[in-house]
């Protein structure tokens, strides 16, 4: 068993300063409903400087940032914004973008962002069940005509979509990846395997069974900590290794999701439990999970490898 000790491109992560006031729900005194319950801890500016301190001990090499929910009537500025802090910091090498895939204007939105350098894909939640019970009674954006005709320019703009979604409404993700094998998806978060129980469990692997016999998607092991139960690797082993063993060591990545998870647990909980966790990968398979797939699957500079 050997402990990987090399580079590592953080997938998923979020840079942000709610001190702007662009933010609407890092506000003060915003409250919507959480995935991880209260949330006031990360109501404050996190820059790369941050990032790279919760990290203190990992070699990161390179960054993937996403979208924060900025103000919706400012999708393009988010970026602009974005490569200010690239500018300042050395970090992101990467960003992923808000786009209203509904929009009447959606065209005009993904052509000026595909002009912006750091921009590999776009994001928009589609919306999800509160459940599995409620999944086939629940209608996401995913089979939304006006919705999906906007994924449709995607590709035509060379842009990759990031899909965050639970795991029952992956079955609508697999047709849009057969329709548009053109455009990559990338899941996040292992698509929210947040039932634990054992039938809940196995409903998600068999979903993501399904949608992995689509080439042209990936995953994110990031995101996957619990409200109100701290991050371990007993409690996510059985998510991390069944991910890895749908998907196969070319298509996954890790990732922290900083500032989010750090509700959850410290980036050493985190990044240091997904590589216990990979101890008993070949060092191929570790060196893929951490590094080299983020820099394929995100376009970055392959210096990055050798860093």
């Amino acid at each position: 068993m050997t402990r990987y000790e090399g580079g590592i491109v953080d997938a998923h992560h979020h840079f942000w300063e709610p001190s702007l006031g662009r933010n609407p729900w890092l506000l003060p005194e915003a409250a919507i409903p959480f995935r991880y319950g209260a949330y006031d801890e990360i109501k404050r500016d996190y820059l790369p400087d941050d990032l790279l301190a919760d990290a203190a001990g990992f070699r990161i090499v390179g960054t993937v940032t996403m979208e924060t929910e900025w103000d919706s009537d400012d999708q393009v500025g988010e970026m602009a914004h974005m490569i200010g802090i690239a500018e300042r910091f050395g970090l992101p090498n990467a960003a992923v973008a808000a786009a209203t895939l509904d929009a009447p204007e959606v065209e005009a939105t993904l052509e000026r962002l595909a002009g912006i350098s750091l921009v590999r894909g776009v994001r928009h939640k589609p919306g999800q069940a509160a459940s599995a019970a409620l999944a086939a009674s629940t209608t996401t954006l995913l089979v939304d005509p006006q919705w999906q005709a906007g994924y449709a320019l995607l590709s035509k703009y060379g842009l990759d979509f990031e899909l965050q979604t639970a795991w029952w409404h992956l079955d609508d993700a697999l047709m849009l990846a057969r329709r548009h094998p053109e455009t990559p998806i990338i899941l996040n978060h292992a698509a929210l395997p947040s039932d634990r129980s054992r039938e809940g469990i196995e409903g998600w692997a068999a979903a993501l069974t399904e949608i992995a016999a689509a080439p042209n998607v990936s995953i994110k092991i990031s995101g996957i900590g619990l409200a109100g139960v701290p991050w371990t690797v007993e409690g996510n082993r059985e998510i991390v290794e069944r991910t890895a063993e749908i998907f196969g060591p070319e298509r996954i990545m890790f990732a922290s999701n900083f500032p989010v998870d750090g509700l959850t647990g410290s980036y050493r909980d985190i990044m240091g439990g997904f590589i216990t966790i990979a101890e008993s990968w070949s060092a191929d398979e570790q060196r893929a999970a951490f590094l080299a797939n983020a820099v394929r699957i995100y376009r970055l500079d392959e210096r990055l490898l050798d860093a």
